[in-house]
């Protein structure tokens, strides 16, 4: 290694880990610039005159880093080594200050053809003099190795501030890490970030937490997670281990890797203590820490930094290999390159709460995942003890490494700026075209055509798209899959000209003031009081139970205080109430569950209430008195001239623009929007990265009757007989005068809309990690039913948008 790099002042680096520079003989050259003192010392060698001459018609890479070429192997190292072998990459650090008044380029080849390329500044300089004296030596570079095809690579976005006046063929922005959040983070980062997003073409994000938290920045932004070099690590399956840890005893638990303000020292101090017959392995470089924090015991063994060639040998020794991160800012977007090496050797491994570890290596089973001390010490003993090879753990880890080499991202990046090289071109071509015609071309440009896009027209997309359109003045695009605006609220005249819900009866109540104000805003009210029936053994009796309801179903006359002690007598105690089962029986018995509940829910789920969430029947009262509503409610009543009218009443705003048979994504791009609000499924919305949340849903069989009464009462439900469970006429709902009657009968189903989320523990479990996305996805709110995974009524989904609607002005103001 040139002695010159065993250390740079402002870096902090005392160990030096990537591959070894090559040694050959550089030849000196020293150029005057323009800009005065400044000189421009480089070398260069024979094979990079060669290199011009056999890439000079395909774009140089000039890439612009915060990291040394020459610290650890890391992501820059792997993707821009294999750039370098058909194009010529000029890969430029951040400057270093000396006391020395002259600056300069320090340019030498890297053995695998990446030219490196390193100021040099006087120390002491202003921000704005850095910047110039930069740009004055990158334009030098430029001249010197004829560079004028070329595409810019950023990992830093303050690089912007000396290379903006460049005029690359395309702007890349591989966004690594979130670097505002590391310790000494520039103040002016998050700026220049801001400006690098609107001169890019295409975004890279080092991790899919790392896309999410992008993705809506810029309109071409690409997750290119981790990758791996495995037949370089897998070596550690069969090569002797490193002679230097050999002296070290077993068990050995392995680290390599920056030493930073994201290990989590606490925890490697506990597990030190915890197992002091364990030894514990750390390589790598010490930055931006005070070495003495770290962690001192005889069984922690702190080797320093190691060649990217040699860390296979260190993995051959280690009995499992370690992500002991600390869970702060700095690591939350973070996707360790480590992961899938240690894998590609063959290690276990044992990781802290990392998104881009837990998903997918830890929902894989690849990973084990723990966070504190006790759970770290029983993960690690567990995955010591596991025969990996019998439990098919590697044949699955191995299966999982052929999908994410650095061969197959480098090639889709290239595709990617090739793709993005030809819409520059084609972008050019027109704007000069446009410039000779008085016709505007046809170019979509960046500017937010609306401030929000609202996807779902139902109750929680309409009613915030109204607040925000009518109180805050602003632009609103809702766009629906379906052909009509309501939801799954939509009732329109049938061909016999009676009002019908199309998706089965909908019925408003509510207790919130609040809520039942604002929708009045939009429509009239009917009173409406609900009842419902059931058909139990041949008879039809109310529902929910009530005095009437058992009085006929059992040839009594209770009265309420008998009727009371008439369920207490059937009741069977149940001392922890888990399931819907549970709460039946421990409220009315087994006799009136199997009658009324069990077979409806069974049809209504497919599941049956044993295996469903307490919730869903704690939804069902039973009474003692004579009331036959199926809603108590404080406000009750339906829309005097339907849904749908209340709707285009709502939605009726010069600020609101609606798109039918419309995919969000079919236009997202095109027509773009400062944020959005989104209220379908979340699960699709993330591509179903966790899997598809279980829905029921429903067919609906509509009939027209040539009489003015088909029922006895507005809904029956049928809990036993038949493959329906309820029958609803609707001109009970709807008030309406006709001399015939429209009815549905609803079929349950497991395909199809999504309706009522089935709540089950896994279930919830799935939801939690979507949520978790939802929570950290940037400029998008989600709202309602299926953006929530709840099953919200009506006005709970009214209450929820006017509610989120308050967050998002205030956030505003």
């Amino acid at each position: 290694m040139p002695s010159e790099k065993a250390k740079v002042k402002n870096n902090g680096v005392s160990n030096i880990i990537s591959p070894k520079q090559s040694n050959r003989k550089r030849s000196q050259l020293e150029e005057t610039q323009s800009s005065g003192t400044s000189l421009l010392h480089s070398s260069s060698s024979n094979k990079k005159i060669q290199l011009t001459e056999t890439f000079q018609d395909t774009p140089d890479i000039i890439c612009l880093s915060h990291l040394r070429w020459n610290f650890v192997y890391q992501r820059p190292q792997h993707l821009l080594s294999r750039c370098a072998q058909g194009k010529r990459v000029f890969f430029i650090e951040e400057p270093i200050f000396s006391p020395d008044p002259v600056g300069r380029l320090e340019i030498d080849e890297d053995a695998s053809g990446v030219v490196v390329v390193v100021p040099h500044l006087p120390e002491g300089m202003s921000e704005e003099a850095i910047n110039a004296d930069l740009q004055v030596l990158i334009d030098g570079l430029f001249a010197k190795h004829k560079i004028d095809k070329y595409i810019c690579w950023y990992y830093t976005p303050i690089a912007i501030a000396f290379t903006r006046h460049l005029q690359p063929q395309a702007i890349v922005y591989d966004c690594m890490d979130e670097l505002s959040a590391f310790k000494g983070a520039s103040p002016t980062l998050k700026n220049y970030e801001a400006e690098l997003f609107r001169l890019a073409d295409l975004v890279f994000t080092g991790g899919q937490s790392l896309y999410e938290s992008k993705v809506n920045q810029h309109p071409n932004v690409y997750a290119f997670p981790s990758s791996v070099d495995v037949p370089h690590f897998a070596q550690a399956r069969n090569i002797p281990e490193a002679a230097d840890q050999a002296h070290i005893p077993h068990p050995r638990l392995g680290f390599f890797g920056v030493i930073d303000e994201r290990m989590d020292i606490e925890l490697l101090a506990g597990i030190a203590e915890a197992r002091p017959d364990w030894h514990l392995v750390i390589i790598g470089p010490v930055v931006k820490i005070d070495p003495a924090t770290l962690p001192q015991h005889e069984n922690i063994h702190y080797l320093g930094g190691r060649d990217y060639k040699q860390l296979p040998a260190y993995l051959a020794g280690w009995d499992l290999a370690t992500l002991p991160f600390a869970r702060n800012e700095s690591t939350r977007f973070i996707s360790p390159t480590k992961t899938p090496e240690y894998l590609a050797a063959g290690r276990p491994v044992v990781s802290t709460s990392i998104r881009d570890v837990v998903r997918p290596y830890g929902e894989s089973k690849l990973v084990r995942i723990a966070d504190t001390v006790s759970d770290f010490v029983t993960a690690a003993e567990q995955a010591m003890q596991e025969d990996t090879r019998t439990s098919e753990w590697l044949s699955r880890v191995d299966a999982f490494l052929e999908k994410i080499s650095w061969d197959r991202t480098w090639a889709s990046m290239m595709k990617l700026i090739d793709s993005a090289i030809a819409a520059r071109d084609s972008e050019d071509k027109a704007n000069s075209k446009g410039a000779a015609s008085t016709q505007a071309p046809n170019i979509i440009t960046r500017e937010f055509v609306f401030d929000y896009l609202v996807v779902g027209a139902g109750f929680s997309g309409s009613a915030i798209a109204e607040r925000l359109a009518s109180q805050s003045g602003k632009k609103v695009l809702i766009v629906d899959k379906r052909n009509h605006i309501g939801g799954n609220a939509y009732d329109h005249y049938d061909d016999h000209g009676v009002l019908v819900h199309r998706y089965g009866p909908h019925i408003f109540h509510t207790n919130s003031r609040e809520v039942f104000e604002y929708l009045s805003r939009f429509t009239q009210w009917r009173s409406y009081e609900h009842r419902v029936l059931a058909s139990v053994d041949g008879q039809l009796v109310p529902i929910p139970i009530n005095l009437d309801t058992i009085n006929k179903l059992y040839g009594m006359n209770l009265n309420s205080f008998e009727v009371q002690e008439f369920y207490k007598s059937l009741a069977e105690p149940i001392e922890n109430i888990r399931t819907s089962e549970d709460v039946v029986v421990s409220k009315v018995g087994r006799e009136l569950y199997e009658k009324f509940f069990r077979g409806y829910t069974r049809k209504q789920w497919g599941l049956d209430p044993s295996e469903l969430d307490k919730s869903v029947i704690a939804r069902i009262p039973t009474r003692t008195n004579r009331d036959n509503r199926y809603f108590t409610d404080t406000y009750q009543a339906m829309p005097l001239h339907g849904f749908t009218r209340m709707f285009e009443n709502m939605l009726n705003h010069p600020n609101i623009k609606i798109m039918l048979n419309t995919d969000y994504r079919e236009i997202q791009k095109a027509i773009p929007c400062r944020e959005m609000v989104y209220t379908g499924p979340v699960d699709e919305f993330f591509d179903y990265r966790y899997g598809k949340l279980p829905y029921r849903s429903l067919d609906f069989k509509h009939e027209t009757h040539n009489t003015t009464v088909f029922q006895s009462a507005p809904v029956i439900n049928y809990p036993n007989e038949h493959l329906y469970t309820r029958v609803t006429e609707f001109k009970y709902l709807t008030g309406q005068e006709h001399n015939k009657t429209s009815i549905v009968y609803e079929f349950p189903k497991a395909e199809g809309d999504p309706y009522y989320p089935i709540p089950r523990q896994e279930n919830n479990e799935m939801y939690k990690q979507y949520k978790a996305l939802s929570d950290t996805t940037p400029g998008v709110y989600f709202v309602g039913r299926l953006a929530t995974y709840k099953y919200y009524n009506m006005d709970q989904c009214v209450a929820q948008a006017l509610s989120v609607y308050k967050q998002i002005a205030v956030k505003a103001s």
